[in-house]
């Protein structure tokens, strides 16, 4: 953590000094119409091949993969403690230490099932990620 710390001190202290010493400003008013900020952001998509993704789609593909990798990570600590197990051969210590390694795994696959869930629900359902429609006036 103090790593990171003085590493973004250091970065913040470059880029003033760069700043003050060039004498220029970097600032998104300097652009003066904005079809030349949408060429810019569109070559930027394009580039990228983003297609039409939302923030928000995107955002639930990064987390939907990392939840993937966790679970495949506890299923792997699952059959390797069971192969633990089974090679025991009637080590006691060996049994509690397989047996405990199941138990945090299974509860670790469960946690990231239902967050898989829940992101699931967030990013499909709710109008703001483009999933879900909002329904206006249609009260009576």
């Amino acid at each position: 953590m103090k790593k990171f710390i003085k590493l973004s001190l250091l970065i913040l202290s470059v880029s003033i000094a760069a700043q003050l010493l060039l004498g220029t400003t970097v600032s998104a008013q300097l652009l003066n119409n904005s079809s030349e900020l949408e060429s810019m952001t569109k070559t930027t998509k394009d580039a990228a091949n983003l297609g039409d993704i939302t923030i928000g789609q995107m955002a639930a593909q990064i987390i939907q993969v990392a939840l993937g990798f966790l679970a495949i990570i506890f299923l792997i600590l699952i059959i390797f403690a069971g192969f633990r197990w089974m090679t025991a051969s009637g080590n006691e210590e060996q049994v509690k230490k397989a047996t405990k390694t199941i138990t945090a795994a299974v509860i670790g696959l469960v946690v990231v099932l239902a967050a898989y869930t829940i992101t699931y629900f967030i990013f499909n359902q709710l109008p703001f990620t483009g999933g879900g429609s909002i329904q206006v006036g249609t009260g009576g």
